[in-house]
């Protein structure tokens, strides 16, 4: 009864009906829900910074904040495709890591929307103050530095051992 229950108010959720739900299982729905709302926004990098800090909080993962130059910086590039784009690193990364990508794109038609360009503006600020691209840091969830890193030319694999020997 519960699971029917369950299902069809997500259901209605989806078609946008009214949420009605016992009190004691909503505030753990909400919570669930608002997991698999920001999932795919965490595992594309374009979490707002609060939401980055409350999942790494609520999972004891670290954030994994990448300062990058999509289409002008050579090693950023690089990295991206060697590293951040493989089925290696997204595997290992899904359950480790809360991914953060503040890119700073040069070209006019991949220009972020302007909430977006804001927060990486604000991150830059108080994280990459000298404007190193690429630059790779592990944070806690209070934003914490736990460890800094770069462009290194090896494989998805060796860039894993490397990140989680910054954290041990």
């Amino acid at each position: 009864m519960d699971t029917l229950r369950t299902e069809a108010s997500i259901i209605a959720f989806i078609q946008g009906k009214p949420l009605v739900l016992p009190m004691k299982s909503s505030g753990v729905f909400l919570l669930m829900l608002f997991f698999s709302l920001t999932w795919g926004r965490a595992q594309d990098g374009h979490l707002r910074w609060e939401d980055a800090q409350e999942m790494a909080e609520a999972t004891q993962r670290p954030i994994l904040l990448v300062f990058q130059g999509s289409d002008w910086c050579a090693p950023c590039i690089k990295l991206d495709r060697r590293v951040w784009s493989t089925p290696v690193f997204k595997e290992h990364a899904k359950d480790r890591y809360i991914l953060v990508k503040a890119d700073f794109p040069r070209k006019k038609k991949n220009q972020l929307p302007a909430q977006l360009r804001q927060r990486n503006v604000q991150l830059a600020e108080a994280y990459n103050p000298r404007g190193i691209f690429p630059l790779v840091l592990l944070l806690d969830h209070g934003g914490r530095i736990l460890g800094e890193t770069g462009y290194l030319n090896i494989g998805p694999t060796e860039y894993v051992a490397h990140l989680n020997a910054m954290m041990e």
